[in-house]
């Protein structure tokens, strides 16, 4: 039973996976903190005795997170893009 249930997570993790070639860059650092907050939050509510909550804690927590990181990427992309321009104007 348990190696049929981790064989289907496991397919169906790959499959939902590659349907996301297509996503913007904040909806995929967005999902991958949800992912990695579900994990996580799994493995510690499975410790503390009830991983469908750790996990879906975790999840929410992940995917603030990753937005949180997208947001601060975004801002570190509009300052280099800035300071590029400004170097290209002084130069001319």
């Amino acid at each position: 039973m348990r190696k049929t249930f981790t064989s289907a997570a496991a397919a169906l993790a790959l499959v939902g996976l590659t349907g996301c070639a297509d996503l913007s860059p904040t909806a995929q650092r967005t999902m991958t903190g949800g992912l990695g907050g579900a994990a996580g939050g799994a493995i510690i509510g499975a410790m503390a005795g009830d991983a469908g909550v750790g996990a879906l804690i975790g999840a929410g927590v992940g995917a603030v997170g990753g937005y949180i990181y997208d947001q601060h990427k975004q801002s570190e992309q509009r300052a280099y893009s800035r300071g590029v321009q400004a170097g290209r104007s002084s130069t001319r």
